[in-house]
């Protein structure tokens, strides 16, 4: 599903800064992947290259066969949409639309009509568990329940590839288990395939493989 090769990425200003250097990974498609570092090991710019929020310096990322590399930004952009979901740690809800509204944003994005983008966001909220919450705005929600609506907008047109950025940062321990329980549940259940950024050690272990980042380096790679 995902292959890098010689990955490697460049900040340029007054002083340059490697935040990866040759990067070599091959994922599967369903597996669950937790990448794990200290603050500034790269991690995180991993996972933008990986879901084509950023361009590499040098080298190779493969989804599904289509290289990233030098492609136009409405193919990236294509690719994106079609085949990866975002989770991100501060959820990036829009304050002002409910629970059922907001997931039907990369709905809209697609060209559906009304009810087929009413009917799949409200299946969503539903595999969610939050049924009854469809009509609420995010401010009326806990922590959890508003990573849940994040999570059922990431699921929107089932992407095989779901990438979560300390999905569980701002969560408590009980709240981070239930989060985990449904990301686990989600690969198991959709097979997709599902690479989440921590800095928890607990939550990478919840994981079936942790890939270990270290200024800019692959420094663990283990399977359970």
């Amino acid at each position: 599903m995902i292959r890098i090769s010689g990955l490697s990425k460049l900040f340029e200003g007054k002083r340059n800064v490697a935040a990866l250097k040759c990067v070599d990974l091959t994922i599967e498609q369903g597996e669950l992947v937790s990448i794990v570092g200290p603050s500034g090991s790269g991690k995180s710019t991993l996972l933008n290259m990986i879901g084509g929020l950023d361009r590499p310096t040098s080298g190779d990322i493969e989804i599904d066969g289509e290289n990233l590399r030098g492609i136009p930004d409405s193919q990236l952009t294509r690719i994106r949409r079609d085949k990866v979901g975002f989770i991100f740690q501060f959820f990036n809800l829009l304050p002002t639309l409910t629970c059922l509204e907001n997931v039907s944003i990369p709905l809209h994005l697609r060209g559906w009509n009304r009810k087929k983008i009413d009917d799949r966001a409200k299946e969503l909220l539903n595999l969610v568990k939050l049924g009854g919450r469809m009509d609420h705005h995010p401010d009326e929600l806990s922590g959890g329940e508003r990573q849940r609506v994040a999570i059922a907008r990431a699921l929107s047109v089932y992407p095989p590839i779901l990438l979560a950025d300390e999905p569980t940062g701002n969560l408590d321990s009980n709240t981070t288990q239930e989060i985990l329980n449904l990301i686990r549940s989600l690969n198991e259940d959709l097979n997709a395939t599902v690479i989440m950024v921590t800095h928890d050690r607990g939550v990478a272990e919840s994981c079936k493989r942790t890939i270990g980042i270290r200024d800019g380096l692959v420094v663990e790679d283990s399977r359970r």
